[in-house]
């Protein structure tokens, strides 16, 4: 018989990662949590206090598994590299997005995370109030893009043939002029895939960052 790995707080949030993919965030139960272990719930009290400390570490492992920018990175990189290893995290856990905005203890990874993207920025040249601004309006953008993309009622990354969609949506569209015209535009020659629309968004973002940065060295 294989002997069992002995319990520890990394084996029980991993569980309850699986817990919550498996189930949503609502899942998640020091009972549940002790089944996908094949443990007593009560075990896991020598490792985590309570359901809301258990939480709080979810919401911190998150954060431990968005990639961040090292010392030698240029901002602009360095962002683009936490924004889309960010999306990338978030999309991949569906419960993640509303656990990380809810929790009121900040764990190490979560710290760890901010610091080195406000390190990155300042690296930069932003003072500090711009860097606060920037951090704040690209996670505003992350975080509603994959809010967007895990509530659209078809897969964001499936690539919609030009002729299908034309002739799905012109006859709703047909009183709206405006919204015909991007309809066209969007499908003209070639096929729409809504996910691409990220990185242009981003590129927006930071392109719109730039101007600022090089108007506050001034």
């Amino acid at each position: 018989m294989v002997a069992r790995a002995p319990l520890s707080q990394a084996r029980v949030i991993d569980a309850a990662v699986r817990v919550a993919d498996s189930g949503g965030l609502g899942s998640v139960s020091m009972r549940n949590v002790g089944k996908e272990l094949s443990v007593e719930a009560m075990s896991l009290y020598h490792h985590i206090a309570n359901k809301e400390a258990l939480l709080d570490e979810l919401a911190d492992w998150v954060f431990s598994q968005i990639e961040l920018p090292d010392d030698g990175m240029g901002w602009r990189v360095g962002m683009e590299l936490r924004a889309r290893s960010a999306r990338k995290v978030l999309a991949a856990h569906s419960w993640a997005l509303g656990l990380i905005e809810s929790r009121r203890n900040p764990g190490p990874a979560l710290l760890r995370h901010h610091d080195r993207v406000i390190g990155c920025l300042r690296r930069g040249g932003f003072d500090l109030m711009l860097a606060s601004h920037a951090f704040s309006v690209i996670d505003a953008y992350v975080y509603g893009f994959v809010l967007t993309e895990q509530t659209l009622p078809f897969d964001p990354g499936e690539a919609h043939n030009a002729a299908d969609f034309a002739l799905q949506f012109e006859p709703l569209i047909a009183e709206y002029p405006n919204l015909a015209a991007l309809v066209t535009e969007l499908t003209n020659g070639r096929d729409y895939v809504f996910s691409d629309e990220f990185e242009e968004g981003l590129g927006l973002i930071l392109d719109q960052l730039e101007i600022r940065l090089g108007s506050s060295r001034r």
